[in-house]
Order: structure tokens, then sequence, then C-alpha cells
């Protein structure tokens, strides 16, 4: 997504065409195609094609999951900054505010987030989904994992 593009609610997903169409449906064929063969004519070299299969498919699963668990701290230490400076003297609170939830307010424009902290903290909006959903101003973010 370039940073021109205008971002909301209903197009801020990314996907990367690459990992997503290509690596993903190649790698979970291959693992297809190795488990049938094994079935067929099982042997130590088609259960070790089958293995090998398996563990890719896992890797690049696993590489996606801590590129996003890094990119989730991350955000959790910018939007508590940012927190801090847009609402001074509410450090307290914002302990009660989840990783999740940062996630999802970090789309906020910093005029919404008082208001949106405040209905995160009374419990009005539980899940990043209904943050992202009530954000009127949105703060685009194209430098996602």
């Amino acid at each position: 997504m370039s940073a021109d593009t205008v971002q909301n609610y209903g197009s801020h997903v990314r996907w990367l065409p690459a990992y997503h169409f290509f690596v993903i449906p190649v790698l979970a064929l291959n693992f297809l195609l190795a488990a049938v063969t094994l079935a067929r004519t099982p042997s130590v070299t088609t259960f070790w094609t089958a293995l090998v299969a398996l563990v890719l498919g896992l890797g690049a699963f696993l590489a996606r999951v801590m590129a996003l668990t890094v990119q989730n701290r991350v955000i959790r230490l910018e939007e508590t900054l940012r927190l801090e400076r847009l609402l001074p003297g509410r450090y307290h609170e914002f302990e009660r505010i989840t990783a999740p939830q940062l996630v999802g307010l970090r789309f906020a424009s910093d005029e919404e987030v008082p208001h949106l902290v405040d209905r995160i903290l009374s419990a009005e909006l539980v899940s990043k989904d209904d943050i992202k959903r009530a954000v009127q101003h949105w703060r685009p973010d194209h430098l996602r994992a």
C-alpha cells in the first residue's frame, strides 16, 4: 500500500502478494503433495520429504508470526508514548489498556484519542476491532509488517 493511498477501516488490511498468494500456497501445495506421496508409497524418503515440507510451511508461518509480534511490541511502545504526550497525568490508567487495544488505537487521530481512551477504560470499546470501527479520522499506517 503506497503512502498516498487513503486508509480506513475497510481498506487498512495489508496483503503481501508474494507471501500470501505465492509463498504460502506453494508451501501448502508442496506439503499436500508430499503427504499424498507418503500415503501412497510410504518410505523413509517420502516420510522425510513430507516432514521437510511441513517444517518449511511451519517456518514461513512462524516467520510471519514473529514479525507481527515485533510490530505489535513497537506499536505498544509508540502508542504508550503518544498517550503520555496527549494525556499527561493519566499514565497510571494506561496500564489498563491492553496491547491489542493499543494496536487498534494507533489508527485514531490525536484529537480522537482522549475520547477513545475514555471509552476503552469504561469498557465501551473492548476489542481492537471495536476501536478501529470507532475511529472517525483515520491516521494511516503504511509501515506495517
